[in-house]
Formats: C-alpha cells, sequence, structure tokens
C-alpha cells in the first residue's frame, strides 16, 4: 500500500511539472508573439509616416512643375494626347499619300500595258459608211427601162422598197439612197438582180424584192451567227443572235456597228484575260453592248434602254445587262467587266478613221470647247489639240495660283460635262507658267 501511494505521488507530481513547463512554454510563446506585433505595429507606422512623406514630396514636386510649365498635370495630359494625336494623323496622312500615289502609278503603268496588248493583237480594217449605194449599169440605156414608161417602173420599185432611187448624168450608174441600211441594201439586191435578169416591171420587181428581202434576212441570221462563232460565245437566244446580225446593216457616225461590236468583244476579251476576269462574259457585254441601235427606228426609247430590255427578255446575265447598260454612264458600273467593256468600246470608237464627222460639225466643237475654256477668270489663251480629246488651257500666272490652276481644271470638266456633246474623254490640262527676267549690263 506504502508503494501504491508512493507511485501515485510521483505521477502527480510528474503531471504538475509538466503542466508547468508547458504554461512556461506558452507564456514565452505568447511574450514573443506579444513582443513581434508591437514590432509590426511600429514598422506598420513608419511606413505610414514615409508613404506621408512620399506623398507630400510628390504633391511638392507636382505643385512646382505646374508652377513651372504653367500647366496642370490634367491640361499637361490632354496637351501629350494632342500632340500624339497630331503626330500620328500627320504620319497617317503621309502614308496614305504614298500608298494612294504608288497605287496610282501601278494602276496607270498596267492600265496601259493591258491595253497596249490589247490593241497589238487585234487588227481589225474599218471604212466609214455612207448612205447611198452606187448600182453598175451595162449601159445607160438600162436607166430609161429602171425608169420604165411615164415613171411606173422606178414608181413600183420605190413604193415595194421603201428606198429612192437617183438616176442623173453619171454615166452607167444609178444610185440607192436610204437612211435604213437594211431596206438599203434590200433594195440595191433587187436593182442588181433586175438589171441581171432584163425584166423590168411592176410584178417582176415585187416579185423580185420579196425573194431579195428573204435574202437579206437569211444573210442577217447567218451575219449574226458568223459574229458569235468568231467570238466565242456559246448559248445565246435566237432572237438576239438574229438582232446581232442586224447589225451588219447599222452604221453609228459611219463606223458598222457589227464590225465595232465584234472589235470591242475582242478587245474586252483580251483585257478580261489580263485581269483574270471572266472573258466570256466581257465578250457578251461587247458584242451586245450596241444592240438597241438596231431598234431605235422602230422602237421608242435610247438604244441603251432597248437593249437593256431585249437582254433582260431573252435571259442574258445580269453583268452582260449592266454592260449594255453602263456603257454610257447611264447607271453604276457593278462590275469590273462593265468598265473594261466601256473602255473597249471607246478605243473602238475613238480610233482614227474608225469614225466620220462632218467638218463643219468638226470645227464647231472644238471652237465650242475652246470657248467654254476661255469664259473662266484668269485664262489667257486655250487650244484645243488632238481632234478635240485635249483642252490646254494658259492662265495669267498674277492672277492663277497653283491651287486655284488646280481647283480650275476640275471645274472646266465638270462644265465640259455638263455643257457639251462628245465622243470618249477630254482632257484638260491648265498650264501656269512664271517667269523671272534679268538683264546683264
Amino acid at each position: 500500500a506504502d508503494t501504491s501511494q508512493r507511485l501515485v505521488l510521483a505521477a502527480k507530481e510528474e503531471l504538475m511539472s509538466v503542466r508547468e513547463n508547458l504554461h512556461k512554454s506558452l507564456d514565452d510563446k505568447l511574450a514573443g508573439v506579444d513582443h513581434r506585433e508591437r514590432e509590426l505595429r511600429k514598422t506598420e507606422q513608419q511606413l505610414q509616416e514615409r508613404a506621408r512623406a512620399l506623398d507630400k514630396r510628390t504633391q511638392e514636386i507636382s505643385t512646382r512643375l505646374e508652377q513651372v510649365a504653367g500647366l496642370s498635370a490634367q491640361d499637361a495630359k490632354m496637351e501629350l494626347i494632342h500632340g500624339l494625336e497630331n503626330e500620328a494623323r500627320d504620319e497617317a496622312a503621309a502614308l496614305v499619300r504614298n500608298i494612294t500615289e504608288q497605287a496610282r502609278k501601278n494602276a496607270d503603268r498596267e492600265a496601259k500595258k493591258i491595253i497596249a496588248l490589247a490593241i497589238q493583237r487585234i487588227a481589225a480594217e474599218q471604212t466609214a459608211e455612207s448612205s447611198v449605194s452606187a448600182v453598175l449599169l451595162p449601159s445607160d440605156e438600162m436607166k430609161g427601162r429602171i425608169i420604165g414608161r411615164e415613171g411606173r417602173n422606178i414608181r413600183a420599185f420605190e413604193a415595194a422598197t421603201g428606198v429612192d432611187v437617183i438616176i442623173d448624168d453619171t454615166p452607167d450608174t444609178v444610185v440607192v439612197s436610204c437612211f435604213e441600211p437594211v431596206r438599203r441594201e434590200i433594195g440595191r439586191l433587187a436593182l442588181e438582180r433586175l438589171i441581171a435578169d432584163g425584166r423590168i416591171h411592176p410584178g417582176r420587181i415585187e416579185e423580185i424584192v420579196k425573194k431579195a428581202k428573204a435574202d437579206v434576212d437569211a444573210s442577217i441570221v447567218e451575219a449574226g451567227e458568223q459574229a458569235v462563232y468568231d467570238t466565242g460565245i456559246r448559248g445565246m437566244h435566237a432572237e438576239l443572235v438574229k438582232l446581232v446580225g442586224r447589225m451588219k446593216y447599222r452604221t453609228s457616225y459611219g463606223q458598222n456597228i457589227l464590225e465595232h461590236s465584234k472589235e470591242v468583244a475582242y478587245l474586252a476579251g483580251m483585257m478580261a484575260a489580263e485581269l483574270k476576269l471572266d472573258v466570256s462574259l466581257a465578250k457578251r457585254g461587247a458584242l451586245l453592248h450596241d444592240v438597241g441601235k438596231v431598234l431605235t427606228h422602230e422602237h421608242d426609247g435610247t438604244h441603251v434602254q432597248l437593249g437593256v430590255e431585249m437582254a433582260t427578255k431573252y435571259g442574258e446575265h445580269a453583268t452582260v445587262i449592266n454592260c449594255i447598260a453602263a456603257h454610257h454612264d447611264d447607271v453604276p458600273h457593278e462590275s469590273p467587266v462593265s468598265v473594261i467593256v466601256q473602255a473597249a468600246d471607246a478605243i473602238s470608237g475613238s480610233r482614227p478613221g474608225a469614225r466620220r464627222e462632218a467638218f463643219e460639225t468638226y470645227v464647231k466643237r472644238l471652237g465650242d470647247l475652246e470657248k467654254l475654256a476661255s469664259e473662266f477668270k484668269g485664262v489667257e489663251k486655250v487650244f484645243a489639240i488632238q481632234a478635240g480629246r485635249e483642252v490646254r488651257v494658259v492662265v495669267t500666272p498674277d492672277h492663277v495660283d497653283d491651287a486655284a490652276a488646280a481647283r480650275m481644271t476640275d471645274e472646266i470638266a465638270r462644265k465640259i460635262e455638263r455643257e457639251l456633246q462628245y465622243p470618249g474623254q477630254i482632257k484638260v490640262v491648265v498650264i501656269r507658267e512664271t517667269r523671272a527676267v534679268g538683264v546683264a549690263r
């Protein structure tokens, strides 16, 4: 029993010793934590004091800078932003000018190259046509037979064909005259056959004229089919092919429309190929661009309106229809193909000798051009050159500066567009020349 009590007493003493050591350890740790907490608070206080000192110093520096610069911080910031904006805007404008100028140079060079290649690859013969056809006679005695007793044969012939037969003192020749080329061709063909047949009387005249009409109709279809074949176009409606054939007997400014349209098709096709565009659509639009001209004597409307109507009626592609509608700038261009067709049309029509104008009309057109340009203030001299396709305006340097000369170029061009009728384009060049003269004595 004594042993058990001693053991219990020893265990209690050991437990109390452990507890005391634990309390002491905890007290030491708490004291360390309190010390660290005091140190942290002290450090935090020091940092706050430093931060306040820095803020104060920053404010002093900012105030000093504002006093020196005469600007607030917000004003300085806005001035910096505005300066950067202006600098960026100037750099961007210079870059845009450089890009635009380079693109213009490249475009001009490529356009000239494409047009030159297209023109070099086509050699089309073109002669101006008139509104009369001459028919040779085996002898002058045939003139009397053509006239007939009391003029009955010639009256019957003119009534059947709708042409005028001109018989004068020209030896061994009579002239068939008519503004409508198909009727003129029927009259020429019928008269040649009557002369060859020798039997000239009203009954025979009607018979021969009827046969001549059928032959001309057949030649129209054949001409249309040949034109479509020559240009490599497929799938065109038969009625459109017939209208194309009728262009064989139509002229514009003395230029045969079918030959002109074929030439435009060749040029447009070559330019489209160079630009990697649809060659087939370019050729179709080019061949049909003047198709409305064969209908202008029979229907109301311009040749552009009639051409668009026919192309729409017979199911042509929208691009082809736009080529017809836009080749005189009546409507906007909807594709590069229509622009090519317009360019090819201008090239074909403006070739020297391709079209014919009366001399009086030509002189008047150039006179009107020079008169219009001379009406502007500061103009000293005006010269219309290159058959009226360029007008050069010499201005007095004392009254017109460089900027005004540039504006005058556009103003003259706009006035020409508004007030004058002309084929193709007219280039306006304003020349401002300054001279300084010194004398050595």
